[in-house]
């Protein structure tokens, strides 16, 4: 189980999973949006939203807690109050809070960097931690599964 205090996934590799997944995410979306032949910036912002909350949902509502990104710098999102999967709710609110976060220059994904508890302020809202996978590792085998709720 995670209580208060446990470690927490370093700043850099949390972005470099950020990265990783954004280009898992973007460059099919944008390939996609050419094969189409869809005009506008719209278009591709909006299938880049609609395959982010996919993969958002799905992968880190899973039982791994983990999207790509994160199985390859070994770390995963976890509910703050008992360690367990988030679910498809618990990651919808997670994927919304995100996009709130970093709204204003990514303040709220920068917060971690002088929170002692070292949250984002997408963490604090939706109640969640990423955690080495290391120290708190995956159910076996759960990668890839669907949420249970």
């Amino acid at each position: 189980t995670i209580a208060p205090g446990v470690e927490r996934a370093e700043f850099v590799n949390r972005a470099v999973a950020v990265i990783i997944d954004g280009i898992i995410v973007g460059v099919p979306a944008n390939i996609l949006g050419l094969i189409i032949g869809a005009n506008g910036i719209f278009f591709s912002y909006g299938l880049i939203t609609v395959l982010g909350i996919v993969y958002y949902l799905f992968l880190e509502g899973g039982p791994s807690g983990q999207t790509v990104g994160k199985m390859v710098m070994k770390i995963r999102v976890v509910r703050a109050e008992d360690g367990g999967p988030l679910g498809w709710g618990g990651a919808g609110m997670r994927y919304i809070t995100k996009i709130v976060s970093g709204i204003i220059c990514y303040v709220g994904w920068l917060w971690m960097l002088w929170d002692p508890e070292k949250l984002t302020l997408h963490d604090k809202w939706s109640k969640t931690l990423v955690v080495p996978a290391t120290l708190y590792p995956p159910p076996v085998g759960s990668f890839g599964k669907p949420p249970a709720s």
